[in-house]
């Protein structure tokens, strides 16, 4: 977790009107008129990932949080859990390690439910038992219990802070764990993932907070540790490592523990931080590295920017402007690296760098004393004057433009083509279409979008979050055919939602590969399924031979077998041949809206040779070269 402390936002609000804006912003506010568009971006037909979850962490303002009223712990359920808050799909759970050494502040210091003499006290922690009962009463679909440090007599200092697991310590740490987790199981609360570290790369060695570092050959050990021991004890219970403080780094480390024999089959996702602000050609790796091993990736942590272009460092913004930062990240980590599940660092925090109870413009107005850590604030120092009143941020609304709408198992279809400053998510649920678009600039911006893979769409609601609007709902845009027009205020985030009118359902499974320029199938030729079988076009019929499937691990599947570049080849003119799937690297494969597509490991295209349209013609790989030869689509 981050060592940053916590911040703040706008006017003290007590609970009640804090539910009360919260429950109407979603039906308030007032539409921006249409303006004459001058850009048509694309939204593919390729389906990309299964987008899963999207919330933040109970740390570490649970600990403040068990000492308020019991209204104002509802209150904040409701607000972060519930259809009168933002909805939040995913909610980590700090599980403490008792804050032995640990010189910060108190709330850095959780309480261990475990004792140093092997039993458990359940009545410890209350503020992080409390809001992760209500995270499931509310029906959190992803609950993930997440690790900074073992306990104290598990670490190699003693500490909470500092050290290491203790080598040998691998499997007591899991049984610990398992213990834990089987606990909240038969209370009716099933952590569905479980973070056994926590930026490992790092030492904690300032004690400022909990944390124990792990080496990158111990990482492979207790990922086993912890599979089998959940195996054993029918925990059905994900492992997520290795939660890297960046994702550069994540990209040096996770090979040398990944491939580690045995490692993979008991990791559910590889999580990564983003505290590098990587650039798209660090995500794009990242994404390819999730797809080496047959993994969903997760951005697990990030938090305290200063601005658009990233960060880290003291500011306080509760403003749009402070607001649009997290928009752009969760854009980018969706679109660009692919992640299926996006967590902020906190939900709430009291670093607001003024006194609220004292200062009237303290949690309106930025400052640089503050953190960019939080959604919603309180007073940090409510022990001592009684208020615990809630400020909420325009970080808060933005998360629920994504959170209340792209909700669990929606598919992202890339887009292209939208104006630069704007960002455009699509996704698809159960036949309904949600687009969140971004205008970062501080112009507006008018553009349409068509939809590739539908015939029409009508536009069903949207809703707005700008300087003077928190998830308000606002005038639908213009639609003709599958194509919408949009107008967008300066610095605002919109969430539009679209039914599927009339048009075909989306193909995310079986579907025919279309050669652009040809406009023949990708075929198996003769229907074999004999190992090292050419991929030949052939004219469309919808046979079996010419359905493809595009899996979660990247693998285009006909027959079941997969599409694969032979012999690992990664030179021009490498034959595309059918092989049983194996999980290689030459099997997996990114679809791109433009209709590339084009080999992880070789980073060439699937090509018809030498412009070929005839029947017979083979596939290989080539350099990428936006030919319509090189160009596929699925149609419905």
């Amino acid at each position: 977790m981050s060592p940053a402390p916590l911040r703040t936002r706008r006017a003290p609000i007590l609970a009640a009107a804090l539910l009360a804006v919260a429950g109407t912003a979603v039906v308030a506010g007032n539409g921006t008129s249409a303006r004459a568009a001058t850009t048509t971006a694309q939204v593919s037909s390729w389906a990309a990932q299964s987008i899963q979850g999207i919330g933040a962490s109970g740390a570490w303002w649970v600990n403040d949080l068990a000492n308020f009223s019991s209204t104002q712990q509802q209150a904040v359920a409701d607000m972060l859990f519930t259809t009168s808050g933002i909805q939040m799909s995913a909610y980590r759970y700090n599980i403490g390690g008792g804050g032995t050494g640990v010189t910060g502040t108190s709330d850095r210091a959780p309480q261990s439910l475990a004792t140093a003499s092997g039993t458990y006290d359940w009545s410890r922690d209350p503020g992080g038992t409390t809001f992760l009962t209500y995270a499931a009463r509310d029906g959190v679909p992803n609950l993930i219990g997440f690790v900074n440090s073992a306990p104290s007599w598990l670490t190699t200092d003693g500490k909470s802070c500092g050290g290491s697991l203790i080598s040998g310590d691998e499997p007591a740490y899991a049984t610990y764990l398992a213990d834990i987790v089987a606990h909240f199981k038969a209370q009716g609360v099933a952590i569905n993932y479980l973070s056994p570290m926590n930026e490992p790369d790092s030492s904690f060695s300032g004690c400022g907070q909990e944390g124990m570092s792990v080496g990158t050959s111990q990482r492979a050990t207790i990922a086993q540790a912890i599979g089998s021991t959940f195996a054993t004890r029918g925990l059905s219970t994900g492992v997520t490592p290795d939660e890297s403080s960046s994702t550069s780094t994540a990209l040096s480390n996770v090979p040398s523990w990944m491939g580690v024999s045995g490692t993979s089959p008991y990791v559910a996702a590889l999580a990564h931080h983003t505290y590098d602000w990587p650039s798209d050609g660090t995500m794009t790796n990242y994404q390819s590295l999730g797809r080496r091993y047959g993994v969903p990736t997760w951005a697990s942590e990030i938090c305290c920017y200063t601005g658009l272009s990233g960060g880290y460092a003291a500011q306080y913004d509760p403003t749009i402007t402070g607001a649009l930062p997290l928009a752009h990240l969760m854009y980018r980590d969706f679109a660009v690296t692919g992640d299926t599940q996006f967590h902020w660092w906190t939900a709430l925090s009291k670093v607001l760098g003024c006194a609220p109870s004292t200062s009237s413009t303290c949690a309106t107005a930025t400052n640089t004393s503050g953190w960019n850590d939080g959604l919603i604030y309180y007073d940090p120092n409510y022990a001592t004057n009684g208020n615990q009143a809630l400020y909420v941020t325009k970080r808060y609304y933005v998360m629920g433009q994504y959170s209340k709408f792209v909700r669990p198992g929606s598919v992202r279809f890339p887009v292209t083509g939208a104006p630069s400053g704007v960002d455009v998510l699509a996704t698809s649920n159960n036949g309904s279409w949600t687009l969140v678009v971004t205008n970062t600039g501080t112009s507006a911006q008018s553009f349409d979008v068509h939809f590739n893979a539908l015939n029409t769409i009508a536009a069903g609601s949207a809703y707005r979050t700008s300087a003077t609007e928190n998830i308000a709902s606002v005038s639908l845009p213009t639609v003709s055919g599958a194509t919408a027009s949009l107008t967008l205020p300066a610095q605002s985030v919109t969430t539009y939602v679209f039914a599927q009118n009339g048009g075909s359902a989306v193909k995310t499974g079986a579907a025919e590969l279309v050669g652009s320029q040809s406009g023949k199938c990708a075929d198996d030729t003769g229907s074999s399924t004999t190992d090292g079988t050419a991929i030949q076009l052939y004219a469309c019929g919808g046979a079996s031979n010419q359905l493809w499937t595009y899996t979660s691990a990247s693998e285009l599947r006909v027959l079941g077998k997969c599409l694969d570049a032979s012999g690992q080849g990664t030179s021009n003119g490498t034959a595309i041949i059918l092989y049983t799937c194996n999980g290689g690297i030459n099997q997996k494969w990114t679809l791109a809206a433009s209709g590339e597509i084009r080999g992880v490991q070789s980073g060439l295209c699937l090509d018809a040779t030498g412009q070929g349209t005839a029947n017979g013609t083979l596939l290989e790989l080539y350099t990428c070269n936006s030919g319509a030869n090189q160009s596929w689509s699925r149609p419905n």
